[in-house]
């Protein structure tokens, strides 16, 4: 078969003269030349922060400063040991950047994996280049899926449709023809053409947008937004709390000026949950890696934490729960066709779309073309549609003009050929229907009148992972959807095959009121002939419902639906338009990789919940023993050195554990609240308790050294009393978190043992009875820790 052929200057798709410069594209003296005045899309996208940018996030932050300022001032007024605050922060730090160094390679190295290589036209040829390759006046090649990357003016069209919903809003495509604009961010939805770059790097229209939305950034995220929150809580009590406790110290310095300083900002250091900020930025950074290594690209690093929360997974059957490939298993002829004749057609139809779909490809491998047919025109596939077509002229000069697509929609409901198609769609069959017609194909209502000519059934490949990949998120308690625009009783079969039950809902019936929607979906399981904008109102219904939804497609109908689900999943093969909107990528195209993405989510968000509560435990206990030295005019009982050593053995060395360990529960919302529902009682009881031993002790101890003592006992105490926050957090029990929560324990008995350790961190316990009454005093607080902790469990869970 051949297309039209006026000229050697014609569009070799669409008969419309255009100068032989652009039809040939730019030669490669061109581009040189070009490249030489600086006309090249040079806009840098990059996936993640630079190594600058990794360090003034890590090092200039407000909590740093505070502590930096203090560790200067220890390095003068104190011993060594005091100031092994400011080189553990120091290291933390360091691993900071480490790991974010780290995540930002895995990123980069993927995101070249993933990048999308536009066709231009040069020296005649076509040839695969990167974005930043283009130049200005490169003619590019565009079909189904591909993105419009820089700004141009449309030479070639034939039946090119792109939607511009992304730029504008409008829902509908938009048809191009020669001599339109095309704008960079928008997307083919049908059809196939040309465009001539017009305008390149940052002019281009969307470039700015493109650059903002790839780059790697932690800023929509509810657990960065909640940390951010607690920490300017903190700091609005950490000020007046300090200011008093400097002011008092250096009333009372009944020690000495240097020991009431070093006291001071033993009680200001631990007020500033320091860790968690980089605790958070290190277990997201762990989080890429482990995916990367896993051939998953986290184009926004809050996708990690999205997918942790999400309870409702829409899935395109589509290359998702089947393969993109087909094959062709029976052809029926209708109404006495003639077979030979009918596989002329599908060949002839198979030759007229330069960029054939999954289905037209699995018929062109079936029917091979007839030279004797010439397309005269042609209607490329559209998933709005349903059905694509084209108009031939036959070698022996008759025409005749031929649809292909959905038999439910070609067809009336009383057609007897759809009695047929339903049991093949009940055996998860895919069924096309070709059909004669007497119109034009530039007719809306062409396909009315439509004769049934012939059945091609299809059978689709199912991905052999697929099934295994439902059970994870049916145990995991995350409810599956598959949202196709096949025919719903096929796919309704091919989701049975994988072990999907549950009702099969055609969209055509759904209620188009949002509330109405929102109901069939939770009632429903697997919906059919959905369309692109239908995919999208779905979405909107679900989260309307209070649901986080992660949608998953590969094709250019999802795009709009990836664009507004919380969590938008695209496969590495899929088109250029789907990988630019969705979050996350799977480079290996494989399904079976999404239970790791959310595993690995909610290992991030779980565990950081979990050790947040640690470390703001600290700071409620530290901010109401200043208030209480405050209020009752005595030294700080603390030097920092002690509350190094109980923050490194109860928060730090655990914490780090506990945030990269597995944690399969999904994520619950409202995180400030869940976390300090948690800390405000269980640092008041560790507060109170270890000022009452300290109390004690002034009353016990007397003479030479009796503030050594005084400082040992309560030390004693808020250590056991952290333990047991520890011992809690750390539940359930596992070999390894017993032997984490022991090891800690016994590190802080060698302290107390050994001559020089009791020395360096200036604790010994002195006597029998009151290093007994501190034991007492937080065995007392630890059962309130446990009762109050059980209460707020019942209450929440309420």
């Amino acid at each position: 078969m051949t297309h039209t052929d006026a000229g050697a200057e014609l569009d070799p798709v669409h008969p419309v003269p255009i100068p032989a410069r652009r039809a040939h594209g730019l030669s490669t003296a061109e581009v040189a030349e070009r490249v030489a005045r600086g006309e090249v899309n040079d806009v840098p996208v990059r996936s993640s922060r630079s190594l600058g940018e990794i360090v003034r996030a890590n090092v200039f932050t407000r909590f740093n400063a505070i502590i930096g300022v203090l560790w200067l001032i220890m390095l003068f007024v104190a011993p060594f040991q005091d100031s092994l605050f400011g080189y553990v922060i120091l290291a933390n730090t360091g691993i900071g950047v480490i790991q974010e160094w780290r995540a930002k390679q895995t990123l980069d190295s993927l995101a070249v994996i993933g990048e999308a290589k536009p066709t231009v036209r040069r020296d005649g040829a076509a040839v695969e280049v990167s974005t930043s390759e283009i130049v200005l006046g490169d003619l590019i090649e565009i079909g189904p899926g591909d993105k419009v990357v820089v700004d141009g003016e449309c030479v070639e069209a034939d039946g090119l449709e792109i939607d511009e919903s992304l730029l504008t809003g409008e829902a509908d495509p938009v048809v191009k023809r020669p001599g339109d604009a095309v704008m960079s961010g928008s997307f083919v939805v049908a059809g196939g053409g040309a465009f001539e770059a017009t305008k390149v790097g940052r002019e281009a229209y969307a470039a700015q947008l493109a650059e903002e939305a790839s780059r790697f950034t932690l800023v929509h995220s509810e657990l960065r937004t909640g940390i951010s929150t607690i920490l300017k809580y903190v700091t609005w009590m950490m000020i007046p709390t300090a200011i008093g406790l400097v002011i008092s110290q250096l009333v009372v310095k009944q020690h000495g000026f240097k020991d009431s300083i070093a006291r001071t900002v033993g009680g200001i250091v631990p007020m500033v949950p320091e860790g968690l900020v980089l605790l958070t930025s290190v277990a997201f950074a762990i989080g890429v890696i482990r995916l990367g290594r896993k051939q998953c690209l986290v184009q926004e690093l809050p996708a990690i934490e999205g997918l942790a929360r999400v309870d409702t997974v829409c899935l395109d059957k589509t290359g998702t729960l089947t393969e993109g490939g087909m094959d062709v298993t029976e052809l029926r002829p209708l109404g006495g066709a003639d077979e030979t004749y009918v596989r002329k057609v599908l060949g002839a139809l198979g030759e007229s779309d330069p960029r054939p779909n999954a289905s037209l490809q699995a018929i062109i491998t079936a029917y091979p073309d007839s030279e004797e047919w010439r397309c005269v025109e042609s209607l490329p596939f559209s998933s709005a549609r349903k059905y694509s077509g084209a108009s031939f002229s036959e070698g022996d000069g008759e025409s005749s003009t031929w649809l292909l697509g959905a038999p439910d929609v070609l067809l009336g409901a009383d057609d007897p050929a759809l009695a047929e198609t339903g049991r093949l769609n009940e055996l998860g069959l895919r069924v096309l229907l070709l059909a004669r017609v007497a119109g034009e194909l530039d007719d809306p209502e062409v396909a009315r009148g439509a004769r049934p000519t012939a059945l091609v059934v299809l059978e689709q490949r199912l991905r052999p992972d697929a099934a295994e990949t439902l059970r994870y998120f049916a145990e995991q308690d995350v409810r599956a959807k598959v949202i196709s625009g096949d025919n719903a009783v096929s796919v309704g079969a091919v989701a049975g095959k994988l072990g999907l039950t549950g009702q099969v809902v055609d969209a055509r019936q759904l209620p188009s009121d949002q509330g109405e929607m929102a109901k069939s979906l939770d009632e429903g399981t697997v919906f059919g002939r959905v369309t692109p904008q239908q995919k999208r109102d779905m979405v909107g219904a679900l989260q309307s419902r209070g649901h986080t939804v992660a949608m998953t497609g590969d094709g250019v109908n999802d795009v709009l639906a990836l664009k507004d689900a919380d969590i938008g999943v695209s496969m590495g093969s899929g088109s250029e338009a789907t990988r630019a909107v969705a979050q996350i990528v799977l480079l290996n195209n494989s399904f079976a990789t999404l239970p790791s993405v959310v595993a690995e989510g909610r290992r991030v968000i779980g565990n950081i919940t979990r050790v947040a509560t640690l470390f703001l435990v600290k700071t409620v206990y530290s901010v109401l023993l200043a208030v209480l030295v405050v209020c009752w005019r005595v030294e700080y009982p603390f030097l920092p050195r002690h509350l190094t050593l109980l923050s490194t053995l109860t928060i730090g060395v655990p914490a780090f554990f506990l945030a990269l360990a597995p944690n399969t529960e999904r994520a619950q919302p409202h995180f400030v609240r869940r976390v300090m529902r948690y800390s405000i009682p269980g640092g008041v009881i560790a507060g109170v308790a270890t000022f009452v031993t300290y109390l004690i002790a002034r009353h016990y101890y007397t003479g030479t050294g009796s503030l050594g003592a005084e400082t040992s006992a309560a030390t004693l105490t808020l250590f056991l009393i952290s333990m047991w926050v520890l011992a809690i957090i750390a539940r359930p029990y596992t070999w390894w978190r017993v032997t984490l929560v022991a090891a800690m324990g016994a590190a802080f008995v060698v302290v107390l043992m050994v001559p020089w350790l009791q020395h360096f961190f200036a604790l010994k316990l002195v006597g029998v009875t009151m290093p007994w009454v501190a034991v007492g005093i937080a065995g007392v607080a630890g059962v309130l820790l446990e009762v109050v902790w059980r209460a707020v469990d019942r209450r929440g869970s309420v």
